[in-house]
């Protein structure tokens, strides 16, 4: 029997055999707050409160609120307590999030008196925060007066200029902008550029007190801490201050009667506007509480969309309309109406009513034509697959679990639906074999919806420089409007934030764990058993609680001149997509999606710990599926060794849609290409990581790409003949070397994988002859490269030493160190970047600094220096390291899923990184000292001819990077 807490009265308790759980559902009887709780055996508790939250403008008042209801409360008066608490906690996960029409404030940890600490902080700051004007005008945004010009400053402010920067995110505005016209998701829940200097601060206090009451907040908890503990501290930090509020409704969007095409362009800074179009076709669907439609919705996604075999995905890929299919595609059920998304980019002017038509009219064929038994049959077992799987690797496997259940909840459905999925999968089944199912479903919800739009969303070179215009316009008549007492004001406050930003807040304001509390123990899964295969290679045997699934890999070890060749990565990127043996492409992937859960080739590799210019790497393939259904362990093997490379239109087709999505997520990881041209000439590892994947090998493809274009098929082979030789020639060398396996499973199932394991791979393979290759990038002391965006993000570089040298253990430190100490009041808080910091890496053997989405470069590039001068002249206090310490062995301890863990630690002993490795690492950090964070600064940090210098920019930049001796390169 649940125990109860008085202040709650019991809805229901229902177990849920797919997650090994039990929900516990709860309602706080004051208030009507719900509270979920997932019961089960995992230290890894996690937290998530959410709230229901519905702007009607575009001026970001739910996400600057997100940001600012972190920066100090009643209980907890300091000025960013969110960030304090990130350095002072060995939490696993914080964050806050801003959907379209919800906020949520999630955290977990496996410590107990972490998990404590910061659950006070999370209930006061979201229920009891100060909001001060000040920190609404650093997090959101504020006017500053600078050379006699007014100018917009702000955390968000940035932040929503670098993401709607990139085209994907103004494809997706555009239609929903479009799709929606009288509900919340017409409006920008994040802010746009144009509409967030409108917002005020009256605004914000505003909307906090209409919408952070605990009657329109969802509590959801899991883990292994009781549900009536959790509501204890609820209800006496935070829900018996309030009485009964008002809840926010869910509104639904009125229909339209006839499909509409719409029209819009996004910011395209270049000259040449050829095949930049993008036609995105989106429908408006039921409700996403409706669990059974959003069920077999699902379904119908998968047959549609699931793999190149698929009849919509293969018209996108083939049709010869666009280069690739839309970014966004599917069934979205996040929202309270669900929408499906069908459509294409890299289009020419023009071709909309040819791709509206040709989408119609393969749905239409889908209907006359109807699915078949196996068809239906691998849907439902890819989705099988994905509600056993237990993940975690990137984000706590709890956090997922709560985050599938939180939009049901959000929108009053029910989420038990959702993580008891299995239930009403198998209550479908029966239906989703009736021949009419599914062309009932398309037509209903698709060819008869009139709640059609279809955008073209077209690229306007002009826009940029329209949108800076009108923005620098509106300064100016703000400043033609401001008397001298205005102008004072704003200079005073500019000069209290400069102050406020300045304060020295006390540490013991905020609770903390301490180096006492830090796990004695490392995180590392040693194999259950190390066996051979019938070709003598050895198979790393892991059991793990896997949820009746398996984990296979099959490893190559890659001479550094293998990892080198620039066939490789492209090697990876076609594996599973092309044909193999007899199996053309078509027929491969419904194999794929009937067996098991998918086939994926990719390189792991790491610097020697001793050595910093040798590396060791590995070609890893994998699959998984079903311990039930083992035939994906043959098929791995299978298409490994008779990869075919003569289907030549797929091919280009493949190589188009790379193209189209390397070049839309450059500005998602503008501070990753910063870093990654920052220190590539430091050592072997870091040469060919900046050649074959950075931004070099990006503009090289790039260019092949619009070569291939302009190529008829009848002459695809003889201009794919060079780059399809070399990969061909590379793929017989992989063939031929030696292999090593790896097994993940459920111990009672680990026996029996085994065995066909050691069936199927019977190869005993020849070692290549090792290379020793020289590093032969260049020293380059400023590189930038010139980028669609709104935004800069800087980086700077300089040589260090492998992970078993002496100074890495302080070096490891010192980036969180000059972070917390330094680089996160200048760069964000006081520049206006949404981020910055600074890190070793033990596989580049560098010491980097970052900034990202940063309105600033030089004065960034300046601050870094300036954190240097910080630690060696300022004094220092014991807290600061033992804050670095926390935050290094937090993100050393971070679970990941069963699977993953297994593996990793296996790569990590065959790399000398095991638990010896990681026990001897520990220690060494636990022996750092200030004076040793000093030193290695000296050592390493002053030396401004070591230093490499690296921006990615918007294009617009150029002249002032060439004032700075920058040498520039251009995408």
């Amino acid at each position: 029997m649940t125990a109860l807490h008085p202040a709650f009265k019991p809805l229901r308790t229902v177990a849920l055999p797919s997650l090994n759980a039990e929900l516990q559902e709860f309602e706080h009887i004051a208030t009507g707050a719900l509270h979920q709780h997932i019961a089960c055996a995992n230290d890894e508790n996690t937290f998530l409160v959410g709230f229901r939250t519905q702007p009607t403008t575009s001026n970001g008042v739910a996400h600057v609120l997100e940001h600012t209801v972190l920066c100090g409360s009643a209980k907890y008066p300091v000025r960013d307590p969110f960030f304090s608490m990130i350095k002072r906690s060995l939490n696993t996960f914080m964050n806050a999030f801003t959907a379209a029409d919800w906020t949520a404030y999630p955290f977990a940890s496996q410590n107990r008196k972490d998990f404590d600490n910061l659950l006070g902080v999370y209930l006061d700051a979201v229920f009891f925060p100060n909001i001060h004007p000040l920190d609404f005008s650093q997090e959101g945004i504020r006017v500053e007066i600078e050379d006699n010009q007014a100018v917009y400053k702000g955390v968000v402010f940035n932040e929503m200029k670098g993401a709607c920067s990139s085209p994907n995110d103004q494809l997706y505005h555009a239609i929903a902008e479009a799709l929606y016209t009288h509900t919340t998701y017409h409006f920008n829940s994040g802010g746009d550029p144009k509409d967030i200097p409108g917002l005020t601060h009256a605004q914000l206090v505003d909307f906090h007190q209409t919408h952070y009451h605990p009657s329109n907040a969802v509590f959801m908890t899991f883990g292994d801490i009781a549900a009536s503990e959790h509501q204890q501290r609820f209800e006496v930090e935070a829900l018996s201050k309030f009485n009964k509020g008002k809840r926010k409704q869910s509104i639904a969007e009125p229909r339209i009667a006839a499909p509409k095409q719409v029209h819009s362009t996004y910011t395209f800074d270049q000259a040449d506007t050829n095949n930049q179009t993008y036609v995105q076709m989106a429908w408006l669907l039921p409700k996403s509480t409706d669990f059974k439609t959003r069920l077999a919705l699902r379904l119908l996604e998968s047959l549609l969309l699931e793999h190149s075999a698929t009849p919509l995905r293969q018209f996108l890929e083939t049709c010869g309309l666009g280069q690739a299919p839309s970014p966004i595609l599917g069934l979205d059920d996040s929202h309270y109406e669900m929408v499906f998304y069908a459509g294409l980019q890299g289009c020419n002017a023009g071709q909309t009513q040819a791709i509206e038509t040709g989408i119609i009219n393969c749905l239409q064929q889908c209907v006359n034509n109807g699915f078949s038994a196996d068809e239906v049959a691998a849907a439902i077992h890819q989705m099988e697959l994905n509600e056993r799987e237990i993940t975690g690797d990137g984000m706590p496997y709890g956090l997922r679990i709560l985050l599938k259940g939180l939009d049901s909840s959000i929108h009053d459905g029910d989420a038990l639906d959702v993580w008891n999925a299995q239930t009403h999968l198998e209550a479908i089944k029966a239906e989703a074999y009736e021949p009419h199912f599914f062309a009932g479903l398309i037509q209903t919800h698709l060819l008869d919806n009139p709640h059609r739009v279809t955008l073209t969303m077209a690229p306007d070179p002009l826009k940029s420089a329209a949108l800076a215009s009108a923005e620098q316009s509106q300064l100016n008549t703000l400043y033609s409007q401001l008397d001298d007492t205005a102008k004072a004001q704003l200079v005073v406050q500019a000069h209290s934030l400069t102050e406020r930003q300045a304060l020295e807040d006390d540490p013991e304001l905020l609770p903390k764990v301490t180096r006492a509390d830090i796990p004695t123990t490392v995180s590392h899964i040693d194999p259950t058993e190390i066996s051979s295969s019938q070709d003598g290679a050895p198979l790393w045997q892991y059991t793990a609680g896997t949820n009746g699934l398996y984990y296979a890999q099959m490893h190559i070890a890659l001479p550094s001149n293998l990892l080198a060749n620039c066939s490789l990565r492209m090697l990876a990127y076609l594996f599973a997509e092309v044909g193999a043996g007899t199996d053309d492409y078509l027929s491969l992937q419904s194999k794929i999606a009937r067996v098991c859960g998918g086939l994926s080739m990719g390189i792991n590799s790491r610097t020697k710990a001793d050595n910093s210019n040798e590396i060791q790497s590995y070609l890893v393939l994998s699959t998984r599926g079903l311990c039930t259904k083992t035939d994906g362990i043959a098929l791995l093997k299978d298409v490994f060794t008779r990869m075919r490379f003569d289907e030549y239109a797929r091919i280009k087709d493949l190589l188009l849609q790379r193209k189209a999505s390397w070049l839309a997520g450059i500005t998602s990881n503008g501070h990753g290409y910063a870093m990654q041209c920052a220190s590539h000439s430091h050592n072997l590892f870091a040469a060919i990581d900046y050649q074959n994947g950075g931004l070099p090998a990006l503009q090289a493809f790039k260019t092949f790409c619009e070569q291939l274009e302009q190529t008829s098929n009848a002459q695809l082979a003889e201009q794919l003949a060079e780059l399809l030789d070399a990969v061909k020639s590379l793929h017989q060398q992989l063939i031929a070397l030696p292999r090593e396996y790896v097994l993940v499973a459920t111990p009672s199932e680990i026996t029996n994988l085994a065995t066909v394991v050691a069936e199927q791979w019977q190869h005993k393979g020849t070692a290549a002859t090792a290379t020793t290759l020289p590093v032969h990038s260049p020293f380059s002391h400023k590189t930038a490269w010139l980028v669609q965006s709104n935004v800069y993000f800087c980086a700077v570089s300089y040589p260090t030493v492998p992970l078993q040298h002496s100074d890495a253990a302080p070096l490891m430190l010192l980036g969180g160190y000059l972070r917390n100490g330094y680089l996160h009041r200048a760069i964000r808080e006081q520049g206006g970047a949404y981020g910055g910091g600074a890190s070793y890496d033990a596989n580049t053997c560098s010491f980097k600094f970052f900034s990202y989405r940063d309105p600033r470069m030089a004065a960034t590039l300046a601050d870094f220096k300036a954190s240097v001068q910080w630690l060696l002249t300022t004094p220092q206090q014991a807290y600061q390291l033992e804050e670095a310490l926390l935050g290094a062995i937090a993100s050393m301890d971070k679970p990941g899923s069963p699977a993953g863990e297994a593996i990793s630690s296996c790569m990590s002993d065959k790399q000398g990184r095991g638990r010896k490795a990681k026990e001897d690492l520990r220690a060494k950090l636990l022996a750092v000292s200030i004076a040793d964070l000093q030193r290695v600064a000296t050592t390493y940090l002053l030396n401004e001819a070591n230093a490499s210098y690296s921006v990615v920019a918007p294009y617009e930049a150029a002249a002032q990077l060439s004032e700075l001796d920058f040498i520039t390169h251009k995408i």
